[in-house]
Parts: structure tokens; C-alpha cells; sequence
């Protein structure tokens, strides 16, 4: 078995890819295989709405990066979905991304039946971390995936994916920033619940 995590970040390594890899240590501690793939280190070119892909299922653009996304993505078990918020949407690098795995649905969808799941991060608290993570569940769905969401079965708590922000407290006017999203105890919460949540799902 094999999860696959996608990370939209133009910063590799950073909050996004922290809360990734939160749900990826719950799933790895019971030897599944799990990856990690930063777009921000991957060269994917630009979707040419081409509209090749209607008629069968494959990409008119020969890129070797999507090639073998698309082939890890093929081969994953379960993939979790992570972008950043900027201006109230996916970061430009997931979007790409978005757009170039329209082969991969149009005629058949070559995720259908995999479990999926999102998770997102923004500054603010209220900086359209809703909106976002509704964007990224709706593509899983689009590709046929199983939804997985942070919902902890014996606490009873949370919906959707899990949502971080840099947002600490206000003095007077002046917002204090949280170091990283290490210091946001109930989105590190959220993420571990995740990666239970794709665990149990896999075993079913």
C-alpha cells in the first residue's frame, strides 16, 4: 500500500508541506509506503486546452514530470491534496497541476475508487481557508475518489480537511503571527486525525 501526498506550495518544506507530512507520520507508522511531492520542484508545463484528452485518455503534451506524477498518482492507494490560500483560491502551482490532470478524468477516471483527501493553510484566520479546501475536495471528487475528512470517529469532532493559519492572538491592533503551524495545536490535531482517518479507510 502506498499514500501519496501533493503539495501546492511555492515553498517547499514549509507550513503546507508540514501539515502533510503530520498525516503522512500517522500513516507510515503502520509500514505503509508514503511519498511526498513538492510542485514547486516539478516542471509541469502548462495545460493547452488542446481538448486531445475528450477522445481518449492521454495527455497531448509529452512532459516527463507530469508523466510520472501521473504515474505515482495511478499507482497510489490514497492521495492527499495540499495547498496554500492565495487570494482566496489554490496557489498557481496547483492549479496547473489541476488542469493538466484533466486527461486522467474526461474519459475515465483513472483515480476512481482511491481514497482522497485536502488540507490547506493561509495567514489569517478567516483568509479563505474555507473556500479553498472546498476547491481541492471538489477536484478529489471530480476524480472519482473516496473523500476522507479529519473527523475523529470516537472524539466526534471536526468536518473537512484540516485548516491552519499563521493567526495567533490581536494586541490592541497589532496581530502576533504564530511561528509555524507547529504552534496551532488543533490544525496539527486535524492533520494526525487525517492520516487515522486514510489509514482506516485503506484497511476497509
Amino acid at each position: 500500500m502506498k499514500v501519496l501526498a501533493i503539495n501546492g506550495s511555492h515553498r517547499p518544506g514549509k507550513n503546507t508541506a508540514a501539515m502533510l507530512n503530520m498525516a503522512l507520520e500517522e500513516i507510515a507508522a503502520q509500514d505503509v509506503l508514503t511519498e511526498l511531492v513538492e510542485l514547486s520542484e516539478v516542471d509541469i508545463k502548462l495545460c493547452l486546452s488542446c481538448n486531445k484528452c475528450l477522445m481518449k485518455p492521454e495527455c497531448a503534451i509529452k512532459d516527463d514530470a507530469m508523466a510520472g506524477l501521473a504515474k505515482k498518482m495511478i499507482e497510489a492507494d490514497a492521495i492527499i491534496f495540499g495547498s496554500p490560500v492565495y487570494f482566496g483560491n489554490v496557489s498557481s502551482l496547483f492549479k496547473i497541476f489541476m488542469d493538466r490532470t484533466r486527461w486522467m478524468h474526461m474519459c475515465c477516471n483513472l483515480l476512481d475508487g482511491k481514497i482522497g483527501a485536502a488540507l490547506t493553510h493561509a495567514g489569517l484566520r478567516n483568509g479563505g481557508q474555507e473556500f479553498t479546501q472546498m476547491l481541492l475536495e471538489r477536484f478529489t471528487q471530480g476524480h472519482g475518489m473516496h473523500l476522507v475528512e479529519a473527523r475523529d470517529p470516537d472524539k466526534g469532532v471536526f468536518n473537512l480537511g484540516p485548516m491552519g493559519t499563521m493567526f495567533d492572538s490581536l494586541k490592541g491592533e497589532n496581530i502576533k503571527w504564530k511561528r509555524d503551524v507547529s504552534e496551532d495545536p488543533l490544525s496539527c490535531m486535524m492533520c494526525r486525525s487525517l492520516g487515522r482517518n486514510i489509514l482506516r479507510w485503506i484497511k476497509k
